[in-house]
C-alpha cells in the first residue's frame, strides 16, 4: 500500500467516524485544535496530520489511533444498510420505551 491510499483510508475513516458521531467538521476541528481547512484537506487525503495531530482527532472521535487506520472491511454498501437497520431498530427501541414509561408513569 502507498502513501496515498494510507491518506486516503485515512480521510475516508475519519469523516466515516465523525459522521457516525454526528460531529461537523467544525466541531471536531475545534476539539482537535485544528482548522476546517485542514480537516477537510485530511478527509479528502490530500493531506497527512503530524502524529500530536492524528492524537487529538483520534481522542476526539472517541478511537484508538490505529482504529484510523483499518481498511475497508465491509464493503461500503452494505456499512450503509447496516447503519440504517441500526438507526431503525434504535428509534423502535426508544419509542417502545417511551411508549413504557408513558404508560407507568401516568
Amino acid at each position: 500500500m502507498d502513501g496515498k491510499a494510507v491518506k486516503a483510508i485515512l480521510g475516508k475513516n475519519i469523516k466515516s467516524i465523525r459522521s457516525h458521531r454526528e460531529l461537523t467538521q467544525a466541531v471536531l476541528a475545534e476539539k482537535a485544535n485544528i482548522s476546517v481547512i485542514f480537516l477537510s484537506s485530511i478527509e479528502r487525503g490530500t493531506k497527512y496530520p503530524k502524529a500530536d495531530i492524528l492524537a487529538r482527532i483520534a481522542q476526539v472521535l472517541d478511537v484508538e489511533i490505529f482504529e484510523l487506520f483499518k481498511g475497508d472491511l465491509v464493503p461500503s454498501d452494505t456499512k450503509k444498510l447496516i447503519t440504517n437497520i441500526s438507526k431503525d431498530i434504535t428509534k423502535k427501541i426508544n419509542s417502545a420505551l417511551n411508549d413504557i414509561f408513558k404508560q407507568y408513569l401516568r
